[in-house]
């Protein structure tokens, strides 16, 4: 240590663009290693320009203590280890003390060698360099977007154009995703201009003696073009072109300083930070009006669904994948046909390049072909493509790749008088056209730049895909119009379509998505789940974050049906919290669950049962996904719903609890799944009992004889709301307030917190209208 001169590690991992990792280890019981490990955070290492953000204590089993093959007994044994942080954002009363985090808070984590090399490579990312990184980016793209929001006092058909090209409203956001496109081309302008002959560097380009910074800027993304980067710089330069000479003259000097002072923080290796830079920047819903998976659910669906991925070749032992054969790596295919932005596409690329690299192999001579051949990213936005090129090209932004795989599809009315409802359409058909390139000819490139300038044929076969996994939009498909804002039809009023063309739109989806799971009250997503099903090949692995009311809600028997018939190995994910904790993804404030299966073969069965995990939180880190993937994959012995109430297997991170696992049916589709987000699976097994006529309760050695029957049996489903209330159905009640004398109480209102009984308080009453007398007694 350049301050310690005396002082050493016992373990030190460094590598270009990370922070260095300290690791130290003593055979247990170790009764100095968290200290120790404690003691270097923030050190300096000599040679290195960062310091310990992150320090490791290990401890050693006494078995690799008394082995003669040291190698090997590390290799074998199970480790056990914690995690110690600096985490300078939180502050302390006293500045000079560092606020230092462990993980697990208490107790320690358990697993082989190579678990600690994922946990190492995670908390090795240099969180402070990432957030100094994402602020002097995010301060030049407010600048930027100040130029814009300026400009449109005088010229409001430009941003109006702008918003256009983006597939957005013309709102204040928009000028910030517009202002992070062009930093972010730029940003990768800077990076690749020492990669490829004839790519001058910014400050030739558009630095501040440069006299037209537009068009010099222009020409040299037309010459990156040619080599490729498509998703990155094609729209960039649309949106540059589409400016005045001015205005755009101000935003390139802005930001091509704004480049220096991102470079000088040093986040440009060949790592996944560019990635997460832009996440941490869309992260607060400023840059994207969307709702988008979070990293770090996206990390723990990825790794639950590369762990179940098995080989197409008869020839693979057991259907085992060669994670060090890269040309066999090239042959898979992923997609993600609502690719948003790239969250889920990057963390099954960042698995299958770490087990590549565990494998003995190189993640940077893989990344050409993940590029052009592995990775299919579909989205109805073009900001969304954009920012998916930019997280999946920064995983090695300094390696050359050609074409991709990352489309804009049509979505709306279109020329010629159909209408198109984006990466449904392959539903119909195995390929589709993409989105036309309207900019000037003259600036269209040669090779695939050329084919992607015009109208490319996006190709998407069916049964072809080894993994489709998405987070589709949950827009209902319904035909009622929002009392709200006038919209007849959520889930197709995207892009200010007319009603006209939502109806369009929907009797499309309607033809194409005849007999699959797909059903208008679950909305748009479980026509993406049929979609998942029809690319997916027999063995591949489909993995969604869905709505909770997949689980149960009677709009999605078919798609329970559908898992139960054609898929085995099956988990499914949910959060047994309260409120917002209920979701895998940003903003949703709804239940999700996560869904992954692998696709029978011709010769196979389905198992018709699957593994339901009920976690008390969502994913707080990158760590502790890795934690409940490690913990959910281990388990080789289950507790079953029908075993009676002894609760399911217990899931930990160190001590702490993270949620119970249990084995059940899913072969009652109808019904729905009963053993999904319950925080005690005995809840589960109880109400298992009940359902075959018997009570048995925890703690009791046996069941007792309680005879059942369904509800329909004593009573009947009451009348649609709206036939109480509604003038246009007639309904003889107007509701009103609750009154402690009301003739007619109801329920009408949701609360889940006041719902936590078989009888519950009323919230409102109904007033009978006038002359209605007779139909309201009936």
């Amino acid at each position: 240590f350049s301050d310690y001169p005396g002082r050493h590690a016992d373990v030190l991992i460094t590598a270009p663009g990370r922070s260095p990792v300290a690791v130290e280890g003593e055979y247990e019981p170790a009764p100095e290693a968290e200290k120790d490990a404690r003691e270097r955070l923030g050190l300096r290492i000599v040679g290195e320009p960062r310091t310990i953000e992150a320090a490791i204590a290990l401890r050693y089993p006494q078995t690799v203590e008394e082995a003669y093959d040291l190698h090997q007994a590390v290799s074998e044994a199970r480790l056990s280890y914690c995690v110690f942080t600096v985490d300078k954002r939180r502050p302390t009363p006293n500045r000079e003390i560092q606020r230092v985090d462990r993980f697990p808070e208490s107790g320690w984590l358990e697993g082989s060698a190579s678990d600690l090399a994922d946990l190492i490579r995670l908390v090795s990312v240099p969180r402070l360099d990432v957030e100094n990184a994402a602020n002097a980016l995010q301060g030049g793209i407010d600048r930027a977007a100040a130029v814009l929001e300026q400009m449109g006092k005088s010229r409001p058909s430009i941003n109006g154009k702008v918003a256009r090209l983006l597939g957005m409203d013309n709102v204040p956001q928009t000028r910030r995703m517009a202002g992070a496109i062009i930093a972010n081309a730029m940003v990768f302008h800077e990076r690749i201009a020492g990669m490829h002959p004839g790519i001058e560097p910014l400050s030739q380009v558009c630095g501040a003696d440069v006299d037209n910074p537009k068009a010099k800027t222009l020409a040299a993304w037309a010459k990156i073009l040619e080599i490729n980067y498509w998703p990155i710089f094609e729209i960039a330069r649309r949106i540059l072109d589409s400016l005045p000479a001015g205005e755009a003259r101000g935003i390139l000097h802005t930001l091509e300083y704004t480049v220096g002072e991102f470079s000088v923080v040093g986040v440009k290796t060949p790592h996944d930070l560019t990635g997460r830079v832009f996440q941490r920047l869309i992260a607060d819903r400023k840059y994207l009006a969307t709702f988008y998976t979070l990293p770090e659910s996206a990390a723990l669906l990825a790794r639950l669904a590369v762990a179940k991925l098995r080989s197409p070749s008869p020839l693979a032992r057991e259907g085992e994948i060669n994670w060090g054969d890269a040309d066999a790596l090239g042959k898979l295919r992923i997609g993600d046909f609502a690719c948003g932005t790239g969250a889920l596409l990057s963390a099954v690329y960042e698995q299958i390049a770490a087990r590549h690299e565990r494998a003995g192999g190189d993640p940077a001579g893989l990344h050409p072909v993940m590029m052009e051949e592995v990775l299919y990213g579909c989205d109805v936005m073009p900001s969304a493509v954009h920012i998916t090129g930019a997280t999946l090209s920064g995983a090695q932004p300094n390696v050359a790749f050609g074409k991709s795989r990352l489309y804009t599809l049509p979505y709306g009315r279109l020329s010629d008088g159909n209408v198109a409802i984006g990466s449904l359409e392959f539903l119909a058909s195995n390929a589709q056209l993409t989105m036309s390139n309207f900019s000037d000819p003259a600036l269209r490139t040669a090779g695939s730049g050329e084919e992607m300038a015009a109208q490319a044929i996006a190709e998407i076969p069916d049964a072809s895909f080894d993994i489709v996994i998405m987070n589709p939009p949950f827009t209902s498909n319904t035909k009622h119009r929002d009392a709200k804002n006038g919209v007849l039809n959520a889930a197709f009023a995207a892009f200010d379509a007319s009603d006209a063309d939502q109806s369009s739109m929907a009797n499309r989806l309607e033809q194409m998505a005849k007999d699959t799971c797909y059903h208008g009250h679950a909305g748009l997503v479980s026509g993406f789940a049929a979609l998942a099903d029809r690319k997916v090949r027999p063995n591949g692995i489909i993995a969604m974050v869905l709505p909770f009311p997949a689980i149960n809600g009677p709009s999605w028997a078919k798609f329970r049906e559908l898992i139960a018939t054609q898929y085995t190995d099956i988990a499914v994910v949910s959060i047994a919290g309260v409120d917002t904790e209920l979701s895998f993804s940003s903003d949703t404030d709804i239940g999700e669950c996560l869904v992954i299966g692998r696709k029978i073969t011709q010769n196979e069965q389905p198992s018709r049962r699957g593994n339901f995990v009920s976690l008390q939180r969502k994913p707080a880190s990158f760590a502790h996904a890795l934690e409940l993937s490690k913990s959910i994959l281990s388990h080789t012995e289950m507790r079953h719903l029908e075993d009676g109430p002894y609760g399911g297997i217990p899931i930990y991170y160190g001590d702490a609890p993270a949620g119970e696992l249990l084995d059940a049916p899913v072969g009652s589709y109808e019904n729905g799944w009963g053993a999904a987000r319950i925080l005690d699976a005995s809840v589960a097994q109880v109400a298992h009992s009940l359902s075959a006529g018997d009570l048995w309760l925890p703690a009791e050695p046996k069941a007792h004889e309680l005879p059942v029957v369904p509800l329909n049996h004593v009573g009947q489903r009451g009348l649609d709301s709206q036939l109480f209330i509604s003038a246009a159905h007639k309904g003889p009640f107007i509701k009103a307030t609750v009154s402690p004398t009301a003739t007619y109480p109801s329920l009408w209102n949701h609360d889940a917190k006041k719902e936590t009984r078989m009888i519950c308080v009323p919230d409102s009453q109904m007033r009978v209208r006038l002359g209605m007398e007779a139909k309201a007694a009936e």
